[in-house]
């Protein structure tokens, strides 16, 4: 546990490094060594960070050359997401990848009629939001949990529930780094959204499973300039 808090400080100062020293995408960042000087801690507690960065799309490892930036954290992430806990925020994707991927399964599998109409519903909720100027992270929120609640299993919901802070701040994060950049940009997160939906109407477990980890996958680019 405390190495876990550990390697979230060394992921929060790696970024502080970046955005403090202005680095760009190809930039190379300190040796390992000299980031554990720096942040007096283990080079094991560095590389843990630096792995976690990699996975979530900031960093790169270069084979016998360190690591550099593949991408900088949007300027506007800080203010939806507190920089010193960006770790355990982004960190949640790794479990959405997990639990919606299969909530999408189970949802095309097992969901009713009535559960149908609730997502297209929320669908449709979403559209209209996403479409005006009106936030849409409640929206986008309400359409993940109708899915969830498709499995008809509760602890889906529970679980799902449980990481709803985090969500949202994510979810308010995408919307409006989203709406800074080319009207495309939303037409691509409307995009992943239906075919979430048409594979849960087709019954298409796999094909449910395979277009949510996508659409998660690019809201986490999403997130990067």
């Amino acid at each position: 546990m405390q190495e876990g808090r550990l390697a979230d400080r060394a992921y929060t100062a790696i970024v502080g490094i970046i955005n403090e020293d202005d680095l760009a995408a190809g930039d190379r960042l300190p040796s390992e060594a000299r980031l554990a000087e720096l942040f007096g801690m283990s080079r094991t507690i560095v590389r843990e960070a630096l792995v976690r960065l990699a996975a979530d799309g900031i960093t790169e490892a270069r084979r016998g050359a360190g690591s550099y930036v593949k991408r900088r954290p949007s300027a506007r992430l800080g203010s939806h997401v507190p920089m010193d806990g960006l770790a355990g925020t982004l960190g949640t994707y790794e479990v959405r990848f997990v639990l919606e991927a299969e909530a999408a399964r189970l949802a095309a599998q097992r969901r009713s009629d009535e559960q149908m109409d609730a997502i297209d519903a929320a669908l449709e909720a979403l559209r209209a939001a996403l479409l005006s100027s009106a936030p849409a992270h409640e929206e986008d929120w309400r359409l993940h949990r109708a899915i969830a609640e498709a499995t008809g299993n509760s602890a889906f919901i529970s679980t799902f529930d449980h990481l709803q802070g985090d969500v949202m701040g994510i979810l308010r994060a995408g919307v409006d780094i989203s709406r800074s950049r080319p009207p495309e940009v939303i037409g691509a997160m409307m995009d992943e959204h239906d075919a979430v939906v048409d594979a849960i109407r087709a019954q298409d477990g796999d094909g449910a499973a395979l277009a949510m980890r996508w659409h998660l996958s690019q809201g986490r680019k999403r997130l990067m300039p």
